[in-house]
């Protein structure tokens, strides 16, 4: 299974969020014999997301943290080696996005990481925006997806 996220960078209940999260990702953990997860790395759910899995990386040994890098920039590549340094991310992968010009590369970044993905859990409370955007990918794709927002706003 694969996983993905897309979410807001400013996000108010950090820590509600990872704890959804952590649950999410840990009932596909039962019910997958392994886990790939694509992070994105820019901006508050991101990071939110990373440090979910890092921490269950020390729980479990079947997951698989993909960092999806939307540039092939020495910063980038620089920003890469420092999040395997911390354990955020296992590897990188550059998806055929090269012939995007750079202020795109996100967003096709995104596209990809929503196509490629089997869930996709997000963190979108708007209808504007790239996460919202990256929504549209994955409900255009019919993938599964999971709105933490349906779940934090509930209770």
């Amino acid at each position: 299974m694969t996983i993905a996220f897309a979410g807001h960078s400013v996000i108010p209940d950090i820590n509600g969020v990872k704890a959804v999260v952590k649950d999410l990702i840990k009932e596909n953990i039962v019910e997958s014999e392994s886990i790939t997860i694509f992070i994105g790395g820019y901006g508050g759910f991101d990071k939110a997301c990373a440090d979910v899995c890092k921490a269950l990386k020390e729980e479990y040994d079947n997951i698989e943290v993909v960092y999806v890098t939307p540039y092939l920039t020495i910063s980038e590549q620089e920003k890469i080696k420092q999040m395997q340094y911390l354990h955020l991310c296992d590897s990188s992968i550059y998806p055929p996005i090269e012939n995007t010009p750079p202020r795109f590369a996100i967003s096709k970044r995104n596209e990809w990481m929503m196509t490629n993905a089997d869930l996709v859990i997000a963190y979108v409370n708007h209808d504007y925006g790239g996460a919202y955007a990256s929504l549209k990918v994955a409900r255009r794709k019919k993938k599964k997806i999971i709105n933490i927002c349906d779940i934090i706003c509930s209770r």
